[in-house]
């Protein structure tokens, strides 16, 4: 999908990995639509780089656990540009119990209300003009705490309703890219520990010890914690490149899913081949014989 020339509704788009994605698009020639709930400094400032940008764009103040405020963000962005061909599904609350402790049935519901109804919601609401035009994209995040839930060194970040919020996304992107198909896809992407997101930059991360930090990286495949700028262009390799993709989760989190975990060597000597290869342009073709060796596969010359 080329995005120059396309309206794009971005949630969550005032902080963090939602305001970088809402300046890339801009830069990319995107109109954009960002609803904002708090953090009014952040509205500013946002407003004033796309302005400065000269982007087309659209602040508007709403609550989106609240349909009526829904409603109205569609008849606005419906009466502005007719249609939405981008939808960028950022929003959450997630109470990390480092930072908030025991929970709250306050914490419980707005955990839950944020990072998972408001987002069936508004993509329910969306869907419909999104498929006026003749191509769409949606793109929801969501975190690898719907499958690791409050356990191992993510257990101090992850919350109970956080992970079963996040647990609903991928049952969620498949009924969408059902109902948008066949000119809507619809992607999940899936995060691990991402700076401003469950990493560097968040208060949860700062309250940890360095231990525990370790941990959490050490957990993770590639050693380290995702970056804001991998997430972005993720995220515009799924709008603008992966075309034939809908109905998928893809995972960001460097490996984290499957780290923890050693690989064993095989019993005995038969899953070792040494293989012996004659001189460059010389001698049949090269065989196999069993080694008892554990340093895998060998070149002999």
């Amino acid at each position: 999908m080329e995005i120059r020339g396309k309206t794009a509704l971005v949630l969550g788009g005032t902080r963090g990995i939602g305001r970088a994605t809402v300046l890339a698009l801009a830069r990319a020639g995107a109109r954009l639509i960002i609803p904002w709930y708090d953090w009014p400094e952040d509205v500013q400032s946002l407003g004033d780089a796309l302005s400065g940008m000269g982007a087309d764009h659209l602040l508007h103040h709403a609550d989106l656990r609240d349909p009526e405020h829904i409603n109205l963000l569609a008849r606005i962005a419906r009466d502005r540009w007719e249609t939405i061909e981008i939808l960028i599904n950022t929003i959450e609350r997630g109470g990390m119990p480092v930072v908030h402790g025991a929970y709250t049935p306050e914490q419980w519901d707005i955990e839950i209300d944020t990072t998972l109804t408001a987002k069936w919601r508004v993509v329910n609401k969306m869907l419909p003009l999104m498929k006026v035009a003749p191509e769409g994209v949606v793109v929801t995040l969501s975190s690898i705490a719907g499958l690791v839930g409050r356990c191992g060194p993510a257990g101090l970040i992850f919350n109970d309703g956080y992970a079963a919020a996040n647990a609903g996304i991928g049952s969620f992107t498949r009924t969408w890219a059902r109902l948008g198909a066949p000119s809507v896809r619809v992607v999940e992407l899936m995060l691990g520990f991402i700076e401003t997101r469950h990493a560097v930059g968040t208060r949860g991360w700062g309250l940890l010890s360095e231990d525990q930090r370790q941990a959490i990286r050490s957990h993770t495949l590639v050693g380290r914690t995702g970056t804001v700028d991998e997430v972005v262009r993720t995220i515009f390799f799924l709008i603008q490149d992966a075309t034939f993709m809908t109905g998928a989760t893809l995972c960001l989190d460097g490996g984290y899913l499957l780290g923890g975990e050693d690989i064993p060597p095989l019993p005995g000597s038969a899953g070792d081949l040494d293989i012996k290869l004659p001189p460059e342009g010389e001698g049949p073709r090269p065989q196999a014989s069993s080694s008892s060796t554990q340093s895998g596969i060998r070149r002999n010359t």
